[in-house]
């Protein structure tokens, strides 16, 4: 923070009121943390924290005091350790709720680095992906061309490929790396018996008592995250013969919706052609019942399986079948990839996913766009551990075994009040947006949730000016806020082309810290910046 920097006129007067002469105490610091930052349970200790952090940063006046004049109080607050979420690790959640009570980071064809058509192969995105969160990783499984060992590549197509265990090490070594919850392999794969065989050694030779399966596939609820701490779980259908005369009828009929998972669904008999060890290793069972869309939907008391809906197939069922697709994921697992024409390796928006309790909402982690800002926001949640609870609303069965209604005319349950004070950190982070003037940056904040929740709004801008000071509030009526994140964008003015972009982030209503926060900015990719940041006020109102 610059020295130059001017604390706006709602922290002078909040400084004023919470210090004496020009003084605040560890006391006043405490009272200020319980009654404006609406920290409840915040004790002494936690107000000397702040102090000690702003002496480690070799403030004058504050070390012999350990009292807070008013620069060093701006200071806290425009800092670091004062962030809008608890801080990454701090897991919040409770832990103990059968897996599918969750929603879990999910990446599509993990192996891609690029395209969907051309790309390579390779562990990178893999290890970046673990790095990053995700908990669940999809590999495609192939013959390579002596047919004696298993390939991981897009099939029928040019990516190039690389060979599974090399992906299999990789996982292992950086599964844990930023989380201790489970790993779900989801593998979909071409393989004859004898290559399933082959996986099925690899799997135990890598990952050893790492490996959940359950004894037998039928299994009335599923164990929780917490008693799955540092295992590796696989999930995939067991596995048939792929025919190509079947991938031309469905890219015939309907290519938008092609998922090679589809193609096993197909004749259920031919499951038991697997090699029974590779079978045996298989912890999510996954695959389409018989029939239409209610036959897949349908929950049996004794299994806990996964069903795979692309994008497209998820828009149409929620659409007729919006209740059913709740009641099979408060039990079962539902995964929904992107439709087979993002071959450029784009997004789709994840709410109708969310809002229907899907718990794998597959992503391209390379597809770099606001889809993805979304992704990345919900899985800031819960400390960043990749699993996030699912809100009670999506949980609970009522009379007549009646679940929430996404399409319900919900009444408003809170008011979110979120005021942008200013910005700061773009000269050191970007440099120059305009040779010939300083910038002209404007905010764009809204809300992404269910549609009658969701809406964006914009500051005015504010020109030639490297520190903006937008001081304007923003009001937004929530009737869903379990289900809202909060969108942040930050773009620069200008006249003669498109707008430049300035930063964003995006983080969960319902995890959100209120009281004035420091909000750091990410780029286009979700990194987040060193030196920008918004200083902002969240507050939330109950109905009269």
């Amino acid at each position: 923070m610059s020295e130059r920097t001017e604390p706006p006129a709602d922290i002078k007067a909040l400084f004023d009121r919470y210090s004496d002469h020009g003084t605040m105490t560890i006391d006043h610091l405490l009272t200020f943390l319980i009654e404006v930052q609406g920290q409840k349970s915040a004790a002494k200790e936690d107000a000397e924290a702040i102090v000690n952090s702003l002496i480690a940063l070799q403030l004058p006046n504050i070390s012999q005091s350990k009292a807070l004049d008013l620069q060093s109080f701006f200071r806290y607050l425009f800092g670091d350790f004062n962030s809008p979420l608890s801080p990454s690790g701090s897991v919040q959640h409770d832990m103990n709720a059968p897996l599918p009570h969750y929603f879990i980071y999910t990446g599509h064809n993990s192996y891609l680095t690029g395209n969907q058509l051309s790309s390579d192969s390779s562990d990178a995105p893999i290890i970046e992906a673990l790095h990053r969160g995700v908990r669940v990783i999809e590999l495609d499984l192939w013959p390579n061309s002596d047919e004696d060992d298993v390939d991981v590549l897009h099939g029928m197509t040019l990516t190039d490929p690389v060979k599974l265990i090399q992906c299999l090490i990789s996982i292992k070594e950086h599964a844990f790396v930023v989380s201790d919850y489970p790993v779900i392999i989801t593998l979909e794969d071409h393989l004859t018996p004898d290559l399933q065989a082959k996986v099925a050694q690899m799997l135990i030779q890598t990952f050893g008592d790492m490996l959940f399966y359950p004894e037998s596939e039928c299994i009335a609820e599923f164990p929780s995250p917490e008693a799955l701490k540092r295992r590796i779980l696989i999930s995939t259908k067991p596995p048939k013969e792929y025919l190509e005369k079947k991938v031309q009828a469905l890219e015939e009929n309907d290519p938008e919706s092609i998922d090679r998972e589809d193609l096993e669904d197909e004749d259920d008999k031919l499951e038991h052609n697997a090699a029974p060890e590779y079978r045996h290793l298989i912890a999510i069972h996954a695959g389409k019942l018989k029939g239409g869309l209610k036959e897949w939907l349908r929950v049996d008391p004794d299994k806990v399986r996964r069903l795979s809906l692309s994008e497209r197939e998820l828009e149409k069922a929620s659409e007729t079948h919006g209740k059913d697709i709740i009641r099979f994921t408060q039990k079962n697992f539902l995964r929904v990839y992107p439709k087979g024409v993002r071959v450029d390796s784009s997004n789709y928006d994840p709410l109708t996913a969310w809002i229907h309790g899907a718990q794998m909402v597959a992503f391209n982690m390379q597809g770099y766009g606001k889809s993805l800002w979304l992704m990345q926001g919900k899985f800031r949640a819960n400390g960043g551990c990749g699993y996030v609870k699912k809100p009670d609303l999506l949980l609970k069965l009522g009379p007549n075994n009646d679940v929430f209604d996404p399409k319900a005319n919900l009444p408003v349950k809170t008011t979110l009040k979120v005021k942008a004070y200013m910005g700061e950190g773009w000269h050191s982070d970007f440099g120059e947006f305009d040779i010939c003037s300083r910038p002209d940056f404007y905010l764009r904040v809204g809300i992404a949730g269910i549609p009658a929740d969701s809406g964006m709004k914009e500051t005015k801008e504010m020109g030639d000016n490297w520190n903006p000071a937008w001081n304007e509030e923003f009001e937004f009526p929530l009737a869903v806020p379990e289900l809202a994140l909060l969108r942040i964008e930050v773009y620069e003015y200008d006249l003669s082309q498109r707008d430049d972009f300035g930063g964003q982030a995006c983080f969960p209503v319902s995890d959100l810290r209120t009281g004035i926060r420091t909000v750091p900015l990410y780029n286009t990719e979700g990194d987040k910046y060193k030196s920008v940041k918004l200083l902002m006020r969240f507050h939330f109102v109950s109905p009269e």
